[in-house]
């Protein structure tokens, strides 16, 4: 791993072309395109390269909710409100092939770390998992009796994490099928999950303003956070496991360090509800979109990997030997441009100071479009 920077994460770049609120965004494995999806009903690639063009991809009949792209990087999935996946050849033509069984919104799609399988999930209350290359849907999983807002593979794709409006994350196996363990501690819909790139622990976000993170193995909770002053729309963990960010209505990204249990960065960019944020492969950058319409590309400074030699990924440490997570809350300070802003760790009252980039004027935080 590369040797820790003390660079605050810095804002590259920002595309505007989608007419409505970005609700989705994915890098490819070289982090030479970035993948949106919007409630204009469009997707949009972004060649990272300055001054290269931009494609537009037209299909869905109504809002995209979400988009991945698969390993290799030559494909790429989306999930419309018009209740079908699409599986996108990311070229000049922009061809796509149609897969058609939930009976409502698909709001998410993630591809099983070889490529060969797809999984999804959807307000018809289900998960369903589809087989890439033969196109075809196998099976589903439909234990949760509410929409489901997310379903993710776990690394080594023996497992599958979900999250639903009926509060609960369910850990299912693949292979038999059965839900391993609900996950039951969001006191609201939980609307965000994924799994820790070590693939023994998993991160939750949800409409209670906090992020919760559970050992898989255990299924203790290790970690909680409660940082946001809004739903927390989405997250990204660091590919090192070390770091993970989060996207919420209240307008800002928020940086956590996991193995020390703190919050590193507040970052004000968005105008409005920040509705997804995502790490690209390498960790590098990370990428953010909002109700205001707007992609942006920030360059993380703060950590950087070789995506090639990644065993020094842990998960992170419990919060204390008692098993009491670490919760830290913003003390009674607002944000102040180019002030640092103070944040306690009620468990062991010591100030941590935290540089707050980007500040805007936030406008007041609203329901978040994606949800």
């Amino acid at each position: 791993m590369a040797a820790h920077s003390q660079e605050d994460p810095s804002l590259e770049r920002h595309f505007k072309g989608h007419r409505d609120a970005v609700t989705c965004v994915d890098f490819s494995l070289n982090t030479k395109h970035l993948a949106s999806g919007s409630m204009d009903s469009t997707l949009m690639i972004w060649h990272m390269k300055p001054q290269s063009r931009a494609y537009r991809f037209t299909g869905h009949k109504d809002a995209v909710t979400c988009v991945n792209f698969s390993p290799s990087g030559h494909l790429l999935a989306s999930g419309s409100r018009d209740k079908t996946v699409r599986i996108w050849v990311p070229n000049v033509k922009g061809e796509s092939t149609v897969f058609r069984a939930h009976t409502a919104t698909v709001r998410s799609v993630h591809f099983c770390s070889d490529g060969q399988l797809l999984v999804t999930a959807s307000d018809d209350k289900t998960v369903k998992v589809w087989s890439t290359h033969r196109q075809r849907f196998l099976f589903s999983l439909t234990q949760h009796i509410n929409w489901v807002r997310c379903a993710k593979f776990s690394p080594d794709g023996r497992l599958i994490v979900s999250a639903s409006d009926d509060k609960t994350v369910k850990l299912w196996d693949k292979t038999s099928r059965e839900c391993v363990h609900s996950y039951c501690e969001h006191g609201g819909f939980v609307t965000y999950v994924d799994f820790h790139p070590s693939g023994t622990c998993i991160a939750a976000a949800g409409m209670d303003n906090t992020v919760k993170v559970w050992d898989t193995r255990t299924h203790r909770l290790v970690q909680h956070y409660q940082l946001h002053s809004a739903a927390v729309n989405a997250l990204s963990f660091h590919p090192s496991g070390n770091y993970l960010i989060t996207a919420s209505s209240d307008s800002t990204l928020k940086i956590l360090d996991l193995m020390e249990g703190r919050l590193l960065y507040t970052l004000h960019g968005h105008q409005g509800p920040a509705t997804t944020v995502a790490f690209s492969r390498t960790g590098e950058y990370f990428a953010s979109g909002g109700s205001d319409e707007q992609v942006m590309v920030w360059k993380s400074n703060f950590d950087t990997v070789d995506y090639g030699d990644m065993k020094a990924r842990r998960p992170p440490p419990q919060a204390s030997s008692a098993g009491t997570p670490v919760v830290f809350k913003q003390a009674a300070l607002g944000p102040v441009p180019g002030t640092c802003q103070k944040w306690i760790c009620p468990s062991h009252q010591a100030e941590t100071g935290v540089w707050s980039q980007f500040i805007v004027t936030p406008r007041s935080p609203s329901a978040c479009p994606r949800h």
